[in-house]
């Protein structure tokens, strides 16, 4: 049979950089090999501020970025998180045998309340055990996501492994959970524009979607910090690390070669680099655009997918929901 992925995307507008290279790329080699579900995880979403007169459309837009990215419904499936309320019936009962000082201690738990200090809520604390129950819902053995959701890929791993000690399944050898493993991406880690951190919706600046058009991308590039344009390659700034990465991803190895070998020697002209980058992106994006356009022009078919694939995911998830009801003891009729 084929290993189960699950991957999930929060409901924050449309996709960047980041969010492409660090997990739909991983999304779209995946759905070639095994059994997917791809998500928009709105119920996450809600557990830092946001706009309830938004959400909805921010959620249809991922699912727009999803397809236009080449998902293929006919190859995965694709789903809006809060469709299916077995994720979150079964976020509570795995919440009943995980211990609350573990998810108090984790990093992520502890920026979230820095950054929003106003606004810590129960939502935010369980977000581990609800993300746990989104992969495990449906046996998920491999999530796309970057290196910095190891600490709750390892929650994960806990929570299986504890529900697996605690209720045994009858055969032996036989586990009601796997314990997932992160699936990396090639280029799973896309740096800030401005230098600084990788490539996040919550930095403003530090992003280019995709789609933005050829003169926003050149707009956004201009502000990118850079130096004098020569030196040695070791006191390079991080705006020009990450231009030279950039490069090297749009346009090749060997163009980024050709400008460390010009940082070193007679310099780097920087408007010319910038204007090079910008149209190199742009082309990689105007197949994607172009694409999203088509679905943006036929909603009732985007609907129609969400429709079916909801159900389809329903009735797996409902099978892994009664699994656990009849293992913790529950009365079943």
């Amino acid at each position: 049979m084929k290993k189960k992925v699950y991957g999930g995307i929060r409901a924050t507008g449309r996709l960047h950089l980041g969010n492409y290279f660090g997990a739909v790329k991983g999304m779209l080699d995946l759905q070639e090999e095994y059994d997917c579900i791809f998500s928009v995880v709105d119920l996450h979403a809600i557990t830092t501020p946001y706009d309830p007169k938004t959400l909805a459309d921010s959620t249809r837009s991922v699912i727009l970025d999803y397809l236009a990215a080449g998902l293929d419904p006919e190859k995965c499936l694709l789903e809006v998180q809060s469709l299916v309320p077995e994720h979150m019936e079964l976020a509570y009962y795995l919440g009943t045998v995980f211990p609350v000082s573990r998810l108090e201690d984790l990093p992520t738990y502890k920026d979230k309340k820095a950054q929003h200090p106003k606004y810590v809520n129960m939502g935010l604390l369980y977000y581990p055990v609800l993300m746990a129950a989104d992969v495990l819902l449906y046996k998920g053995e491999l999530v796309p996501v970057g290196i910095d959701q190891e600490p709750h890929l390892e929650v994960m791993r806990e929570i299986a492994r504890k529900f697996n000690s605690m209720f045994p399944s009858a055969s032996s050898g036989q586990v009601t959970f796997p314990e997932p493993q992160r699936f990396k991406t090639k280029e799973e880690y896309v740096p800030s524009i401005l230098g600084e951190g990788k490539m996040s919706k919550s930095v403003e600046g530090s992003y280019i979607n995709l789609t933005d058009d050829l003169e926003t991308i050149k707009g956004k590039l201009a502000k990118v910090p850079t130096d004098s344009g020569t030196g040695s390659l070791e006191h390079t700034s991080g705006g020009v690390k990450s231009l030279l990465q950039f490069v090297e991803m749009f346009e090749g190895q060997d163009r980024r070669l050709a400008y460390e070998k010009a940082y070193e020697g007679q310099g780097i002209r920087y408007s010319e680099l910038k204007d090079s980058l910008a149209r190199a992106m742009f082309e990689a994006l105007k197949p994607i655009q172009e694409k999203r356009r088509e679905y943006e022009e036929n909603p009732e078919k985007v609907d129609e997918i969400l429709r079916v694939h909801a159900q389809r995911c329903r009735e797996e998830a409902q099978k892994t929901v009664r699994e656990v009801k009849e293992k913790m003891g529950f009365l079943m009729i």
